[in-house]
Parts: structure tokens; C-alpha cells; sequence
């Protein structure tokens, strides 16, 4: 196959006079072939290379005296900046490890309300809010599930546990919710309690005691309007 310089000779050899501009187009379309540069670097080992090669002229700034030194410290910490800044965008923002979320319970299964209460009691009495809020948020759920207003399931949540109990319960929908969130945000959430929120869940656990559940036909037959007489009627 002929190259491009053998289009320079004549078929006797003697050399043939090309136009710049074409020989110039020939040229660069020569260069372009593909078989030429199937060995170049990509774009990526390029930028790689290059982020390197400014890595390595920091490092050895910083090891000179005066200025140079501190030019390169800046260097690097721009260099630095520009790679963490293409990670961020590239891979995006770091994310926690996804939150196994137990049932109320924990691990260890339920045990009985009375049981649950009185561990409850004893960490409050030593101060330790947090399991006291545990143990108390157990006790209530549980109260419920001994009392059949909640069937008793394994790997309940405690904001399933305030759902259902609230459509049992509506009057005590909004206090078992917010206890809900306390038990999350304390078992889940690594916030600190207080006394104030052992209290709130004590005291509803002692109100919920005494609470009557709305019965589901008592609520929709609630809801069924009642036939009214019409002038017309039988006499």
C-alpha cells in the first residue's frame, strides 16, 4: 500500500511540486489515522498523570526553604482539594451505614409488662434516662399486647405499635406517636434522654391502663346515617 510520500513522486521518480494547503490536509489526515494512536493515553490516565506530576512538584516544594516551600504547600492542598472535590462528584456524598431498625423488643423477645416496668424504675432511680426510656416504651407495648388490644408480634416496630394501637386507642393517637418517636430517636437516634422524657411515657403507660378501645362496628355503625321519616309514611 503506498504512503503519502510516494504521491510525491513522479511515476519516474522526479519530484512533484504540492500546494501547502493540500499537503497540509493530507498530512493531518494522515496523522489522524486511527493506527497511529491506538496506543495513546485516555483521557483519564491523562488527568491521572497530570494530578500526579503537580502532586510530585508540591512534595518537592515543600521540602525547600522560604517561599518555595510555602507556594508548595498551597499547591498541594489546592491539588488536594481539586481531587476530593472530583471523588464528591463523582462517587457523591459519603452515606452512613444503613440503620437496622429491631422490634421494640430488641433481640432478647418480650417479657411481661410488670417486668419491663420494673426495670424501668430501677434505671430511673439510678439516673439512666435512656434505658429508662427503653424499658418503659416495652412495658407500655407490651401492657397493650396483654390486654389484646395489640396481637402479640414478633419484629413490631415501636411506631407500628403506636399505629396500631392508635386506631384501637384514637383518643391516645397523638401521645403514642410522640412516644413512638422518643423510643426511635433514644434507641435508634443515639440522643440522650431525660427525666422529663421517662415521665411522659410513664404517665401515659399509667393512662393507657385505665383507656377503653373503640371497637370497630362501634365505629362504623357510628358512622352509618340513620333513616329519617318522611311525610309521606304509613299512618
Amino acid at each position: 500500500m503506498p504512503i503519502w510520500g510516494d504521491r510525491l513522486l513522479a511515476a519516474a521518480g522526479a519530484p512533484v511540486t504540492v500546494p501547502r494547503d493540500p499537503a497540509r490536509d493530507a498530512a493531518r489526515d494522515e496523522l489522524l489515522n486511527a493506527e497511529y494512536h491506538k496506543n495513546d493515553p485516555t483521557v483519564l490516565e491523562r488527568v491521572v498523570d497530570w494530578i500526579w506530576d503537580h502532586i510530585d512538584r508540591a512534595m518537592g516544594s515543600i521540602s525547600g526553604d522560604g517561599t518555595d516551600g510555602t507556594t508548595g504547600l498551597v499547591l498541594f492542598l489546592v491539588v488536594a482539594a481539586v481531587i476530593g472535590a472530583a471523588l464528591w462528584w463523582r462517587l457523591g456524598a459519603p452515606k452512613r451505614a444503613a440503620r437496622t431498625v429491631l422490634g421494640v423488643y430488641g433481640s432478647d423477645g418480650p417479657r411481661s409488662a410488670g417486668h419491663y416496668r420494673a426495670d424501668a424504675a430501677g434505671h430511673a432511680a439510678a439516673g439512666r434516662w435512656s434505658e429508662a426510656v427503653r424499658e418503659q416504651m416495652r412495658a407500655l407495648v407490651r401492657a397493650l399486647e396483654e390486654r389484646t388490644l395489640l396481637d402479640a408480634r414478633p419484629g413490631r416496630t415501636a411506631d407500628e405499635a403506636a399505629a396500631e394501637a392508635g386506631r384501637a386507642l384514637p383518643e391516645h393517637a397523638a401521645a403514642l406517636a410522640a412516644a413512638a418517636r422518643t423510643f426511635d430517636d433514644v434507641a435508634y437516634g443515639e440522643r440522650t434522654a431525660d427525666q422529663a422524657a421517662y415521665q411522659l411515657l410513664l404517665d401515659l403507660d399509667r393512662t393507657l391502663e385505665s383507656a377503653r378501645p373503640v371497637l370497630a362496628h362501634a365505629s362504623a355503625a357510628a358512622s352509618v346515617p340513620t333513616p329519617t321519616s318522611t311525610a309521606g309514611g304509613a299512618a
